[in-house]
């Protein structure tokens, strides 16, 4: 199914840790060369272990994903180290808890800023690339569960808000895109133990088990379960699919 990713070059944002860089390991097991975006200073010894682990090219690029400027400078290096890339993943992605009615401006825009224009903006430095060059590509965001149902016990509007702009921004440039061979898609996960969740999940048990008594499947998602959904919609084994969210929850959205 994948073997088309073998050697194509791969940008994860949000990949120096958590979701983000473990979709890019599932990339990098099957030979894709992978090169991680992220703010966080640890991006460069992520990087150095995929290469490390998997033996495959990577780089580590410091980027914030809410400047076009950051961005651009990214894929530039991301394509002088490896080569043009084919393949996105957009992971970077944050969230705060808060009272709607509480809530200051500048702590709502700051999760529309990393969120949904964040994942714009490296859209569009793909899209750019790739338009320029000719050639198809591949976009998977991360949206998720939260874009279609409202999390409870905990109050996260702008979250809410944030990822359903990835949903209907994911359709937009599938529909747009199309014509230059670029298709787009979204995940939408559901509760999954990243390593920030799981720190959090271990200091508030009693929230945890409340969510995990929600899921139907009895368990928060593995880094893992996204594996193979993440590698197939990058692949040439999904080509006829663009413009989808594709929930996987474990069904808790389901009920």
């Amino acid at each position: 199914m994948s073997s088309d990713l073998v050697g194509r070059v791969a940008v994860v944002t949000g990949g120096a840790r958590g979701l983000g860089l473990s979709m890019a390991t599932a990339l990098a097991r099957v030979g894709a060369r992978i090169a991680l975006m992220d703010l966080l200073d640890e991006v460069e010894s992520s990087a150095a272990l995929l290469a490390a682990d998997y033996g495959v090219d990577t780089v580590g690029l410091r980027a914030d994903v809410t400047s076009a400027e950051s961005v651009a400078k990214a894929f530039d290096e991301a394509t002088d180290k490896l080569g043009a890339p084919s393949v996105l993943i957009n992971a970077a992605g944050i969230t705060i808890w808060g009272d709607s009615a509480d809530l200051d401006q500048a702590t709502w825009q700051k999760v529309i800023d990393v969120n949904l224009t964040g994942t714009f903006l490296t859209c569009q430095a793909f899209g750019r690339r790739c338009r320029e060059q000719g050639t198809p590509g591949v976009i998977v965001n991360i949206s998720s569960m939260s874009a279609q149902v409202v999390n409870v016990p905990q109050h996260q509007a702008s979250y809410h808000a944030s990822k359903a702009g990835v949903d209907m921004l994911t359709k937009a440039l599938a529909v747009e895109w199309a014509p230059l061979g670029i298709r787009v898609n979204a995940i939408a996960p559901g509760y999954f133990l990243s390593d920030m969740t799981r720190q959090f999940t271990e200091a508030n048990p009693e929230l945890a088990q409340q969510w995990r008594n929600m899921i139907p499947l009895g368990r928060m998602g593995e880094p893992r379960d996204l594996d193979g959904l993440v590698t197939f919609l990058c692949s040439d084994a999904s080509a006829y699919i663009t413009g989808q969210s594709i929930v996987i929850d474990g069904a808790y959205t389901a009920i």
